[in-house]
């Protein structure tokens, strides 16, 4: 018998690397069919849009409690959409990037769109937009939806591959780490409040540099979208330096946020404003920022766009 016990537990490490191997397989495969779902819900709405019209596909797609973003800030979406005589370009877009949480609760799209013109505003314009999700009950219904504009043209010949999301993936949490950490929504939320005060103290470029991942995506208006961290701090911070250029320190305002089920990625969305009187007041931005929770338990921006007002 005791020959036989170093056989007996190479044969038990071997169960245990496989039980591993077709755990982590098996997270990749839920992990991907979320992700393809979003991506044909996502194609879904823009397709209702070109077919129903703007506001009817917003109607169709929004979720209880969703906001879009327009000049002072974030506004109740379907208040905005319910009126009958809706006033608004149609518009047109394919995302081009897609992330979804571990449980398949929570997700981001985003790509470029074109504003078509009409006989009040001729003219198409061109810019990108992300759309936060969330599945509720079987379907995703579309929580925030944030656009910025940017001189010339954009094509919409482009198509989300998995393969983009996966390095954000591996920055990510594993499960167990996360139910570990138990954290709230509050932490989130104080993540938010600590990245301004942050901006203030490091400026935008080592904001980032310190909250974002290594593999963060930035969309501002004027400019193509930054991903990675060395591009998408050194135009943030460029583009905030272009803006703030008086010495009164930005103020955060948080408005509405939600932390997956799965607690490893959450969004953040409000203004963001120089202090001072009104009349001082040069800098007005909405943000939309996604977040993710890291292996070094903390959490990290993988999504960070504004909106100026």
């Amino acid at each position: 018998m005791v020959n036989q016990l170093p056989n007996l537990n190479k044969s038990l490490l071997a169960w245990i690397a496989l039980s591993g191997f077709f755990s982590v397989n098996a997270q990749e495969q839920s992990q991907q069919q979320y992700w393809f779902e979003l991506v044909a819900r996502d194609q879904s709405f823009s397709d209702s849009a070109s077919r129903e019209g703007r506001a009817s596909a917003f109607r169709e797609f929004l979720g209880e409690g969703s906001v879009v973003f327009r000049p002072g800030g974030p506004k109740d979406a379907q208040d905005i959409y319910a009126i009958d005589n809706f006033q608004g370009n149609e518009i047109s877009w394919k995302a081009h990037y897609v992330d979804v949480s571990r449980d398949g609760d929570l997700g981001l799209s985003a790509g470029p769109l074109i504003i078509i013109g009409d006989e009040d505003n001729p003219g198409d314009t061109w810019g990108h937009m992300v759309s936060i999700w969330r599945k509720q009950e079987v379907n995703w219904q579309l929580m925030a939806d944030i656009v910025v504009n940017i001189p010339g043209v954009l094509s919409l010949e482009v198509e989300p591959n998995f393969e983009d999301t996966q390095p954000v993936l591996e920055e990510t949490a594993h499960p167990e780490v996360v139910s570990d950490a138990a954290h709230t929504l509050q932490d989130l939320i104080d993540a938010d409040n600590l990245f301004g005060l942050s901006i203030n103290f490091r400026g935008g470029q080592r904001a980032l540099l310190r909250y974002g991942l290594e593999n963060a995506r930035v969309y501002l208006p004027g400019m193509a979208p930054a991903v990675g961290a060395d591009a998408a701090s050194s135009v943030y911070g460029a583009y905030l330096d272009s803006q703030l250029f008086t010495t009164n320190p930005i103020a955060l305002s948080y408005v509405g946020g939600y932390l997956s089920t799965s607690k490893e990625m959450g969004y953040t969305y409000g203004t963001m404003a120089t202090n001072g009187d009104e009349a001082d007041q040069v800098f007005q931005t909405s943000y939309l920022r996604l977040w993710r929770f890291t292996n070094t338990n903390e959490w990290k921006i993988a999504v960070e766009m504004l909106s100026p007002f």
